[in-house]
């Protein structure tokens, strides 16, 4: 395989849905969008996002400083940091969420209150 097509093949999704890792564990991809979200936590607009304080998964209050950046559709799953795929989470929430698809959370959510 030419060193082309390895590159390439790197930012193709895999069979489990997750992005191929490069050789510094992180895909270019993934890099960019993680400092296109870094940069957007800076913004006026995600101030105004957590200013409620509220978890978008649970819904309970936080300090706005308590609240981390959650891409609802995971970087390592396809998704991007743009202003519709972000949302303020909880740190639990999000740690529990990791790199799950909104289905998929929703699944997840589903069994625990069944439980």
């Amino acid at each position: 395989m030419a060193y082309r097509d390895r590159k390439r093949d790197k930012r193709r999704p895999r069979e489990n849905g997750l992005f191929a890792q490069g050789g510094d564990g992180e895909s270019a991809y993934i890099s960019r969008e993680k400092q296109k979200a870094r940069d957007l936590r800076q913004t006026a607009w995600w101030k105004k996002k957590t200013a409620p304080g509220i978890c978008h998964y649970c819904g309970r209050h936080f300090a706005p400083s308590d609240l981390t950046m959650d891409h609802k559709i995971p970087l390592a799953r396809g998704g991007t940091s743009d202003k519709i795929n972000l949302v303020p989470a909880c740190k639990e929430c999000n740690n529990k969420k990791k790199h799950l698809l909104p289905l998929e959370w929703e699944e997840y959510m589903d069994t625990i209150k069944n439980s």
